[in-house]
């Protein structure tokens, strides 16, 4: 039997990542992990005690892969756009997360560092503290919105497949469906065979992009008519 000292916090973490990356939450489980890591549920316990503080600590090894941009040497815009994108590639690399959002305890020194940051951005555009709190929680919910779409659609491959349905004959049936009850609707019908339609389907990151601009400039404006000061509301 392997021995629990060939195993240290660091392996099994980042195995669970894998984990959870191929498999979502839940496949997650310390019998699939101690498989992966070639050695038995008893020694994984050893070192992390239940599912749930393997979640946590998975989602905090994750948050250290979104970048935290320089606001000495970058102005308030670039760096919130560049921290937000951060999080959203984070988010699609790691769909899980998005789930793991709504069902687990999540919190640490990355997820708090990025936070911190998030504030300082939005005081470095000229928002009061309670307003800055205001424009950091309106882009984090704008961010993990856009993400909940894809990681969604894998969750759903992921649970047809494991039923043992043709996940692609599956969608393709419902989109088809889908597309009949929005020909009922004088709007949806206009755009269902329209060009912009398909750029839609084909590259959901430009939506991405287009929101959060949009967010920002509208952060702009505010700012511009009244100083990012406690009335914003």
């Amino acid at each position: 039997m392997p021995r629990r000292d060939t195993l240290t916090a660091d392996r099994i973490v980042r195995a669970a990542i894998d984990l959870l990356d191929d498999e979502g939450l839940d496949g997650l489980n310390m019998r699939s992990l101690a498989k992966r890591l070639d050695s038995a549920a008893t020694a994984v316990y050893w070192h992390v005690k239940a599912k749930d503080d393997l979640v946590r600590l998975a989602s905090e090894a994750i948050w250290h892969e979104v970048g935290l941009p320089d606001l000495t040497t970058t102005d308030w815009r670039t760096a919130a756009t560049a921290h937000a994108t951060g999080m959203h590639a984070m988010l699609t690399r790691h769909p899980w997360l998005v789930q793991a959002f709504g069902s687990h305890l999540l919190y640490g020194t990355a997820q708090a560092r990025y936070n911190d940051l998030s504030l300082a951005i939005y005081e470095a555009a000229g928002f009061t503290a309670d307003a800055a709190d205001r424009a950091a929680g309106a882009v984090f919910t704008f961010v993990l919105g856009s993400a909940l779409g894809p990681a969604a659609q894998i969750s759903l491959n992921r649970r047809l497949a494991k039923n043992g349905t043709d996940a692609e004959k599956s969608m393709a049936d419902a989109v088809a469906r889908a597309t009949e009850t929005a020909r009922q609707f004088p709007r949806l019908r206009e755009r269902l065979d329209t060009t912009a339609a398909r750029e839609y389907a084909a590259a959901p990151d430009s939506t991405f992009e287009f929101g959060l601009r949009s967010l920002l400039d509208g952060f702009e404006r505010r700012l511009a008519v009244d100083g990012g000061g406690p009335q914003n509301s």
